[in-house]
């Protein structure tokens, strides 16, 4: 299959008629990259043949069309997917991304990659991810409603708390997750609050859940650090690239940590002092003019350029594939904790740990926003509410686990932390697949 030619330019213009309409892709580049990894790896950790053939693909596939009424009165149709990877350790779980450059490559990977992630920390949740074609920037509230509404009707028979429990991702937050929620709970006629987390504490969300997946990411390092004899010190010096919901709370996690924060980033620029950055001056700014390009307190560089700055720890929480063979030269970090998924290509990696850099991969790092819409749905579906407390208490017990069981593995096998997450990991969906069995 071809690839879309939806863009940033067009892409809220909908899909127009003609033969190259729905070109979706599944062998995307980063994908197949992936493939070919894992294949490496199972052969690598002597994992089950049949096991490692089913988890290469997804277990189903939805793509579809999403009419909705312009503020112009106009119809546009919007691609729509989701993907559910597997259900072998319980229901499906993951998020939805607006975003103009989403495809099927990329959501089949996500997908894979949160079966991973709750197989690894433990959860009793298989993967799952979903995407729209869109650019939720360019688009009124109206818009964005009556888009989420219509994809929510479209995939509405594979979604439910017993089933599969989206939440929110990039270009997608709170607001939306309770459109999703009050479609779903309409056509079945009561309240379903479990359906969706990430939601309004108004109705049914949880403490904690904004921060969760930048402050698990902190818990990550911290746990990492403190197996290498790291020191977390005010000397230690932090980029975070992205300065979105997980970014921001990642710097914060870390200057809270007593890190000194150096470097931020967002989609069009950089901001870098090696004295550190008051990341309440630029939140504020960020808020006021929504991106950081004109922020004072520092010396404005490219992403590209931050990635490249010595630190003694690099966290890339902006978007996937962001360290390669392009790069991998320049980056000068000690310990690198993927905040983003597929941030770094597991070449990079491999480059990078031969090097002596610590790297933290995405599934493990960035496990705290599925733990902690975990533990939404647990108390979504019991009606009984934590208080913040408990919740970030539970998360970095289950991050703490989670280090530990990866670094063990690590060294008893030696094994790079990347591949060790990943063999935690599918040991754990190995010994469910014996125990369920194949039907028929």
């Amino acid at each position: 299959m071809q690839t879309t030619t939806l863009t940033r330019t067009n892409v809220n213009q909908g899909i127009t008629p003609g033969p190259d309409s729905i070109r979706v892709e599944w062998d995307s580049p980063l994908f197949s990259q992936f493939q070919r990894y894992f294949d490496g790896l199972a052969e690598r950790v002597q994992l089950d043949p049949e096991v490692s053939l089913r988890l290469r693909v997804p277990r189903r596939v939805v793509v579809v069309t999403i009419p909705a009424r312009m503020d112009d009165g106009q119809m546009r149709v919007f691609l729509g997917y989701r993907v559910q990877h597997s259900s072998m350790l319980g229901p499906c779980k993951g998020g939805i991304r607006y975003a103009p450059d989403v495809n099927l490559g990329e959501i089949s990977l996500m997908a894979l990659l949160m079966t991973m992630k709750c197989a690894l920390v433990g959860l009793p949740l298989g993967g799952a991810k979903g995407g729209v074609v869109c650019d939720p920037h360019d688009l009124s509230r109206a818009e964005l409603q009556n888009i989420t509404r219509r994809y929510t009707t479209e995939i509405i028979k594979v979604i439910g708390p017993d089933q599969d429990i989206p939440a929110p991702d990039m270009g997608t937050d709170a607001q939306v997750m309770a459109w999703i929620m009050d479609t779903y709970s309409l056509a079945q006629g009561h309240s379903v609050p479990a359906v969706v987390t990430g939601k309004p504490l108004s109705i049914g969300g949880t403490h904690g859940r904004l921060s969760a997946t930048g402050l698990g990411v902190c818990f990550a390092i911290q746990a990492a650090a403190r197996r290498k004899q790291f020191n977390l010190t005010a000397d230690t010096t932090v980029i975070v690239q992205g300065f979105g919901n997980v970014g921001y709370f990642a710097a914060d996690g870390m200057r809270n940590l007593g890190c000194r924060v150096v470097g931020v980033s967002d989609i069009g620029s950089a901001i870098y002092n090696p004295k550190g950055l008051d990341l309440e001056v630029i939140a504020r700014y960020v808020k006021e003019h929504r991106y950081l390009k004109g922020c004072p307190g520092g010396e404005a560089m490219t992403n590209a350029e931050l990635l490249e700055q010595r630190c003694d720890i690099l966290i890339p929480a902006a978007t996937q594939d962001q360290i390669g063979a392009h790069n991998v030269d320049r980056i000068r970090c000690q310990i690198l904790a993927e905040g983003a998924n597929a941030a770094t290509n597991p070449d990079a990696s491999q480059v990078l740990e031969d090097r002596g850099v610590l790297v933290i991969p995405d599934i493990l790092a960035n496990a705290g926003g599925v733990t902690t819409s975990y533990f939404e749905w647990v108390q979504g579906l019991q009606n009984f509410f934590w208080t913040e407390e408990r919740v970030n208490q539970e998360l970095q017990r289950v991050m703490n686990d989670a280090v530990d069981r990866v670094y063990q593995t690590s060294q008893a096998e030696g094994l790079n932390m990347r591949d060790a997450s990943l063999t935690v990991a599918c040991r754990r969906i190995q010994d469910a697949y014996r125990v369920r069995g194949l039907f028929p």
